[in-house]
């Protein structure tokens, strides 16, 4: 390893005497490591000529692994030191981190008031290295190959609509909403909720309603009377409560997806993310302990 970092010195710099400078060595002994490194190799990784050297062929062929495994290799440190850095990143999708994360994790902070959180909401995969993100919550029906994910809760929807709209519209049973304006209307989740509602397969729409990315943006619309909206009760509690919104129908439909906290294999250990992973896992318990939900809402899919 050492022959090998100063090879990557002396092919960036293409000079024995300034990558001996930047090691703090000697000329004589970059010289003899990098001689050590192509007795290994079996061919030369330099030229020399006249007191000046350049890279050969197979230095130039070696040169950028080696500068790129080292840099891998110098991130992996980082990110172990970052471990016990006073910063959480947590990655989640809007419809959750928007609503009911965000109305709660108040009370994470105060529990871990030497934490600071970065909460990001993002309906694009985490790439965990590349955005600094320590653990995220997903949704989908998994497993994902090097992540270890544990079950939250199944996605479930039902529909959300506003006071006026159920009056304007004269919503009383769930086949009436197949005349009603209901957005994302092609989503084949509507059919799983009137199957789940006892009614017929709906015919496809005659035209493309309006499709928004999140949950989000549904209530607002479905807040306003536009439409009645696929939502997860459990998320808008506060405004069922108030009667900006109304769930007309008892039935949810369990969707495909579920809920998962995912982080890399190998950081079950660190600090933060554990007593993150514990306040959220006994957060979700006291929902299932209230009767947020059905009672299959809080069983994992079987991935056997």
């Amino acid at each position: 390893m050492s022959a090998v970092r100063v090879f990557e010195a002396a092919a960036r710099l293409e000079n024995f005497s300034r990558a001996a400078e930047e090691l703090g060595m000697t000329q004589a002994a970059v010289s003899y490591q990098v001689r050590q490194l192509e007795d290994r190799v079996g061919r030369p990784l330099f030229i020399r000529d006249k007191g000046r050297v350049r890279l050969s062929e197979a230095g130039r062929r070696l040169a950028p692994a080696i500068s790129a495994a080292l840099a891998d290799i110098a991130a992996a440190f980082a990110d172990l030191g970052a471990d016990d850095t006073g910063i959480l990143a947590i990655s989640t999708i809007p419809s959750f981190g928007g609503t009911w994360l965000s109305s709660r994790i108040g009370r994470f902070q105060v529990a871990m008031p030497d934490l600071a959180l970065r909460l990001a909401t993002t309906g694009r995969i985490t790439d965990f290295a590349r955005d600094g993100i320590d653990v995220a919550i997903r949704s989908g029906q998994g497993p994902w190959p090097g992540l270890h994910a544990e079950f939250l809760m199944r996605y479930h929807v039902t529909p959300v609509c506003s006071p006026g709209f159920i009056s304007a519209h004269g919503i009383r049973e769930p086949a009436d909403l197949l005349r009603a304006e209901r957005l994302a209307p092609e989503d084949p989740w509507w059919a799983g909720w009137f199957a789940a509602a006892g009614v017929p397969a709906p015919p496809v729409p005659p035209r493309a309603g309006i499709a928004l990315d999140s949950q989000l943006e549904e209530a607002r619309l479905a807040g306003s009377g536009f439409g009645a909206a696929l939502m997860t009760p459990i998320f808008w509690r506060d405004e069922l409560a108030a009667g900006t919104l109304v769930q007309p129908f008892p039935q949810v439909y369990l969707t495909p997806a579920s809920l998962w906290l995912v982080r890399p294999e190998g950081r079950h250990s660190v600090r933060k993310i554990e007593r993150f992973r514990e306040w959220l896992v006994a957060e979700m318990a006291a929902e299932r302990a209230r009767g947020a939900a059905p009672e299959a809402v809080w069983t994992p899919p079987d991935w056997s």
